[in-house]
């Protein structure tokens, strides 16, 4: 069968030229992601979860990721992430401006993060040449791979697999085949789901209890801002600017917050979300959400991403409120 046929058969990606003999070595196989793979929900829930915590972990050296097969290709983020995650300086030059340069960085990166990751190079599922090459599919496998290592309870989309379409050059000719690539692995944890889906099921299952978790929580908030003259009224509104927030994670995690270090009165939707970013940080370094929220949500006024952030606060301080001899008592 000719190469072109072939390529027809398995729907090659339209923006993709299938290789020539000329162009693949004696035994190279390259890889292709199948059209319908990449507008798989779960697989698009995957690099958004990806891409949010490689931003929140970027958030203090103000680096914003907005395409991960774009922005990761050049070695500049993966250094970022692994001084950031790993305490681990290499030198390397800050912005590699040619390709060469590049994809020396690239390489001195990869391998001090396989270092850091205890993983033989051989066995990865990316390399040099595809990250660089800007492959989305090694891309995901590497970022999940470092959040795994060095972030595991980072709640990742469970059992995301993608259609692969190959193509190897062999001794007579072009070979093609698909196979199902596992991209992460099924959640078997029932405690880790627990936690996943305790909104979702809210939602879902009894939504008429929304408002009640509402009050609830509300009232747990006023308790903890009425010292600073501030009240909630709205859950949906009143924290998109990120302002309460922040006030209210430094009254119960004893935060000394400068004010020029965030937007009191936020006058755009940029200033917004950035105080909204510092408010993530400040949760994640307290070990305190347990569910990854997107910062637009919050700015957006997503009834469920707020509910999580502020549930994650009531669920940690109002439990420590309750006399350790009733807690005893209840066998709470």
């Amino acid at each position: 069968m000719e190469s072109e046929c072939v390529y027809n058969l398995l729907q090659l990606p339209a923006n993709v030229e299938p290789p020539t003999m000329e162009e693949l070595a004696q035994g190279e196989k390259k890889k292709y992601l199948q059209p319908d793979s990449r507008k798989n929900p779960k697989f698009e829930e995957l690099q958004k979860v990806l891409m949010e915590w490689v931003n929140s972990t970027l958030f203090r050296e103000h680096i914003v990721v907005q395409n991960l097969e774009e922005d990761l290709f050049d070695g500049l983020v993966l250094h970022h992430l692994l001084q950031r995650l790993a305490s681990v300086t290499l030198e390397v030059e800050e912005i590699a401006l040619t390709a060469n340069n590049q994809k020396r960085k690239l390489a001195v990166v990869l391998e001090a993060l396989h270092q850091s990751l205890q993983l033989d190079a051989s066995s990865a599922k990316w390399n040099v040449e595809s990250i660089f090459n800007k492959d989305l599919l090694a891309t995901l496998h590497l970022l999940v791979a470092m959040a795994k290592h060095f972030q595991p309870d980072l709640s990742l989309p469970a059992n995301v697999q993608v259609e692969v379409l190959t193509v190897e050059r062999t001794k007579t000719g072009l070979k093609s085949g698909k196979f199902v690539e596992q991209v992460t692995n099924c959640n078997t944890d029932s405690d880790q789901l627990s936690k996943v889906d305790i909104f979702d099921e809210l939602f879902k299952l009894a939504p008429e209890k929304v408002n009640a978790v509402k009050e609830v929580i509300m009232k747990f908030v006023n308790k903890k801002m009425e010292r600073l003259g501030l009240s909630v009224k709205n859950i949906d509104t009143q924290f998109a600017d990120g302002v309460i927030l922040i006030l209210l994670i430094g009254q119960l995690e004893g935060f000394f917050l400068n004010l020029k270090d965030f937007y009191l009165t936020p006058s755009s939707p940029a200033e917004m979300l950035h105080n909204v970013n510092l408010a993530m940080d400040l949760l994640k370094e307290g070990d305190l959400l347990n569910y990854p929220v997107s910062p637009e949500d919050i700015t957006n006024g997503d009834t469920k991403a707020t509910l999580r952030v502020l549930y994650s606060l009531f669920s940690k301080h109002k439990m420590n409120e309750i006399p350790e001899e009733t807690k005893t008592e209840t066998g709470s």
